[in-house]
Protein backbone atom coordinates (compact mmCIF):
# COMPACT_ATOMS: atom_id res chain seq x y z
CA UNK A 1 0.00 0.00 0.00
CA UNK A 2 1.41 3.05 -0.89
CA UNK A 3 0.40 6.47 0.93
CA UNK A 4 -0.64 9.94 -0.68
CA UNK A 5 1.91 11.98 1.17
CA UNK A 6 4.65 10.81 4.25
CA UNK A 7 3.64 11.62 7.88
CA UNK A 8 6.01 13.73 10.22
CA UNK A 9 7.57 10.67 13.08
CA UNK A 10 6.41 11.43 16.21
CA UNK A 11 8.05 13.28 18.81
CA UNK A 12 10.03 10.79 20.53
CA UNK A 13 10.81 11.19 24.65
CA UNK A 14 13.83 10.07 26.59
CA UNK A 15 13.78 7.85 29.47
CA UNK A 16 15.64 8.24 32.49
CA UNK A 17 18.62 5.57 32.77
CA UNK A 18 17.27 3.80 29.25
CA UNK A 19 18.41 4.20 26.09
CA UNK A 20 15.02 3.55 24.89
CA UNK A 21 12.32 6.09 24.03
CA UNK A 22 8.61 6.87 24.08
CA UNK A 23 7.11 7.80 21.16
CA UNK A 24 4.32 10.09 22.05
CA UNK A 25 0.69 9.63 20.30
CA UNK A 26 -2.12 11.29 21.59
CA UNK A 27 -2.02 14.28 24.76
CA UNK A 28 -4.12 14.74 27.28
CA UNK A 29 -4.66 17.21 29.61
CA UNK A 30 -7.20 18.08 32.21
CA UNK A 31 -8.02 21.43 34.09
CA UNK A 32 -9.37 22.40 37.59
CA UNK A 33 -7.19 19.14 38.81
CA UNK A 34 -5.94 21.29 42.02
CA UNK A 35 -8.98 22.83 44.36
CA UNK A 36 -6.54 26.07 45.44
CA UNK A 37 -5.50 26.76 41.57
CA UNK A 38 -9.43 26.18 40.19
CA UNK A 39 -10.01 29.17 42.88
CA UNK A 40 -7.45 31.22 41.59
CA UNK A 41 -8.87 30.77 37.98
CA UNK A 42 -12.77 31.75 39.16
CA UNK A 43 -13.68 28.51 38.52
CA UNK A 44 -15.55 25.31 40.35
CA UNK A 45 -13.26 23.08 41.52
CA UNK A 46 -14.66 20.39 38.99
CA UNK A 47 -11.94 18.35 36.45
CA UNK A 48 -12.45 18.81 32.53
CA UNK A 49 -10.43 17.59 29.67
CA UNK A 50 -8.88 18.99 26.85
CA UNK A 51 -6.29 17.72 24.59
CA UNK A 52 -2.88 19.31 22.34
CA UNK A 53 -1.64 17.56 19.37
CA UNK A 54 1.37 15.63 19.50
CA UNK A 55 3.35 18.97 18.25
CA UNK A 56 2.80 20.28 21.50
CA UNK A 57 5.74 18.69 22.97
CA UNK A 58 8.96 19.41 22.64
CA UNK A 59 12.33 18.58 25.22
CA UNK A 60 14.59 21.47 23.44
CA UNK A 61 15.88 23.57 25.98
CA UNK A 62 14.86 27.06 24.16
CA UNK A 63 11.63 28.13 22.94
CA UNK A 64 10.35 30.96 21.30
CA UNK A 65 7.72 32.96 22.83
CA UNK A 66 4.71 32.43 20.90
CA UNK A 67 2.75 34.71 18.55
CA UNK A 68 -0.79 35.83 19.03
CA UNK A 69 -0.38 36.58 23.01
CA UNK A 70 1.08 38.92 25.34
CA UNK A 71 0.22 36.74 27.98
CA UNK A 72 1.75 33.60 27.99
CA UNK A 73 1.06 31.37 31.51
CA UNK A 74 2.77 28.63 33.06
CA UNK A 75 1.45 25.25 34.77
CA UNK A 76 3.84 22.65 36.18
CA UNK A 77 2.45 19.11 35.78
CA UNK A 78 2.80 15.64 36.34
CA UNK A 79 2.41 13.90 33.15
CA UNK A 80 1.33 10.00 33.16
CA UNK A 81 2.69 8.25 29.79
CA UNK A 82 0.74 4.88 28.96
CA UNK A 83 1.51 1.56 27.44
CA UNK A 84 -0.91 -2.06 26.64
CA UNK A 85 -4.14 -1.34 27.88
CA UNK A 86 -4.06 2.17 29.12
CA UNK A 87 -1.62 1.17 32.21
CA UNK A 88 1.00 3.76 33.14
CA UNK A 89 4.51 2.90 32.29
CA UNK A 90 6.50 5.99 33.38
CA UNK A 91 6.12 9.83 34.40
CA UNK A 92 7.20 13.08 34.18
CA UNK A 93 7.27 16.82 34.46
CA UNK A 94 5.52 18.69 32.09
CA UNK A 95 5.23 22.34 31.91
CA UNK A 96 1.28 23.47 29.96
CA UNK A 97 2.02 27.01 28.55
CA UNK A 98 -1.10 28.55 28.12
CA UNK A 99 -1.92 31.70 26.08
CA UNK A 100 -4.31 33.57 29.06
CA UNK A 101 -5.38 36.34 27.30
CA UNK A 102 -6.18 34.55 24.06
CA UNK A 103 -8.07 31.85 26.18
CA UNK A 104 -10.08 34.70 28.23
CA UNK A 105 -11.16 35.85 24.67
CA UNK A 106 -12.95 33.06 23.38
CA UNK A 107 -14.37 31.72 26.63
CA UNK A 108 -15.84 35.03 26.84
CA UNK A 109 -17.48 34.47 23.33
CA UNK A 110 -18.40 31.00 24.60
CA UNK A 111 -16.13 29.64 21.99
CA UNK A 112 -13.64 26.41 22.48
CA UNK A 113 -10.04 27.89 23.77
CA UNK A 114 -8.00 24.73 22.07
CA UNK A 115 -6.13 27.00 20.24
CA UNK A 116 -5.26 28.95 23.49
CA UNK A 117 -3.35 25.64 24.87
CA UNK A 118 -2.76 23.66 21.86
CA UNK A 119 -0.40 25.48 19.73
CA UNK A 120 2.96 23.65 18.51
CA UNK A 121 5.78 23.67 21.38
CA UNK A 122 3.26 24.41 23.95
CA UNK A 123 4.17 21.12 25.95
CA UNK A 124 7.78 21.35 27.06
CA UNK A 125 8.55 17.86 29.02
CA UNK A 126 11.26 16.29 31.17
CA UNK A 127 12.92 12.83 30.17
CA UNK A 128 10.30 9.93 31.65
CA UNK A 129 10.80 7.82 34.86
CA UNK A 130 10.04 4.42 34.11
CA UNK A 131 7.17 2.81 37.01
CA UNK A 132 4.18 4.34 38.55
CA UNK A 133 3.68 8.16 39.27
CA UNK A 134 4.30 9.46 43.04
CA UNK A 135 0.97 9.23 45.04
CA UNK A 136 2.63 12.11 46.79
CA UNK A 137 6.14 14.93 47.15
CA UNK A 138 6.75 18.30 46.19
CA UNK A 139 5.62 20.15 42.87
CA UNK A 140 6.97 23.33 41.92
CA UNK A 141 8.02 25.97 39.49
CA UNK A 142 10.09 28.47 39.47
CA UNK A 143 11.10 31.31 37.04
CA UNK A 144 14.87 32.74 37.00
CA UNK A 145 15.79 30.83 40.68
CA UNK A 146 11.98 32.66 42.48
CA UNK A 147 9.18 29.90 43.66
CA UNK A 148 6.06 30.87 42.19
CA UNK A 149 4.19 27.35 42.07
CA UNK A 150 4.38 24.77 44.90
CA UNK A 151 2.01 22.37 46.23
CA UNK A 152 1.98 18.47 46.77
CA UNK A 153 0.46 15.55 44.42
CA UNK A 154 -1.49 14.36 47.27
CA UNK A 155 -3.45 17.63 46.21
CA UNK A 156 -5.18 16.27 43.19
CA UNK A 157 -8.97 16.16 42.87
CA UNK A 158 -8.62 13.04 40.85
CA UNK A 159 -5.22 11.28 41.81
CA UNK A 160 -4.12 9.01 38.63
CA UNK A 161 -5.76 5.96 38.90
CA UNK A 162 -9.49 8.03 38.96
CA UNK A 163 -8.52 10.29 36.33
CA UNK A 164 -7.16 7.28 33.85
CA UNK A 165 -10.87 5.89 35.11
CA UNK A 166 -13.08 9.05 33.64
CA UNK A 167 -10.68 9.64 30.86
CA UNK A 168 -11.80 6.21 29.81
CA UNK A 169 -15.09 6.89 29.97
CA UNK A 170 -14.62 8.83 26.82
CA UNK A 171 -11.53 7.35 24.72
CA UNK A 172 -9.86 4.10 24.47
CA UNK A 173 -6.54 4.78 26.04
CA UNK A 174 -3.77 3.34 23.51
CA UNK A 175 -0.07 3.09 24.17
CA UNK A 176 1.84 6.51 23.47
CA UNK A 177 -1.13 8.36 25.06
CA UNK A 178 0.51 10.95 27.73
CA UNK A 179 -1.48 12.43 30.07
CA UNK A 180 -1.20 15.61 32.13
CA UNK A 181 -2.69 15.40 35.08
CA UNK A 182 -3.07 19.11 36.68
CA UNK A 183 -1.33 22.21 38.14
CA UNK A 184 -1.33 23.49 41.48
CA UNK A 185 -2.11 27.29 42.09
CA UNK A 186 0.86 30.45 41.51
CA UNK A 187 0.24 30.75 37.38
CA UNK A 188 1.65 33.51 36.51
CA UNK A 189 2.82 35.51 33.10
CA UNK A 190 6.25 34.39 31.43
CA UNK A 191 8.13 36.78 29.50
CA UNK A 192 11.38 36.52 26.71
CA UNK A 193 14.54 35.81 28.43
CA UNK A 194 12.45 33.85 31.88
CA UNK A 195 14.34 30.66 32.63
CA UNK A 196 11.99 27.98 33.79
CA UNK A 197 12.57 25.51 36.36
CA UNK A 198 10.10 22.56 37.16
CA UNK A 199 10.49 19.96 39.30
CA UNK A 200 8.45 16.71 41.10
CA UNK A 201 10.18 15.09 43.69
CA UNK A 202 11.56 11.65 42.74
CA UNK A 203 11.51 12.86 38.99
CA UNK A 204 14.37 14.25 36.29
CA UNK A 205 14.02 18.21 36.34
CA UNK A 206 12.75 20.14 33.84
CA UNK A 207 14.68 23.19 31.97
CA UNK A 208 13.67 25.44 29.60
CA UNK A 209 14.36 29.17 28.26
CA UNK A 210 11.80 31.81 26.24
CA UNK A 211 13.57 33.45 23.65
CA UNK A 212 12.13 36.37 21.85
CA UNK A 213 9.59 35.45 19.14
CA UNK A 214 10.45 33.30 16.23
Amino acid sequence: MNDLITCPAPPRLFLDGDDRHFPVGRVFCIGRNYADHAKEMGEAAEAIFFTKPASAITTAPTLPYPDETEDLHHEVELVLALGEGGAIVACGTGVDLTKRDLQARLKAKGAPWEIAKGFDRSAPMAALRLGPPPSTGAITLSVNGETRQSGDLDQMILPPTALLAQLARYFALQPGDLVFTGTPAGVSALLPGDAVSARIDGLPPLDFTLTERG
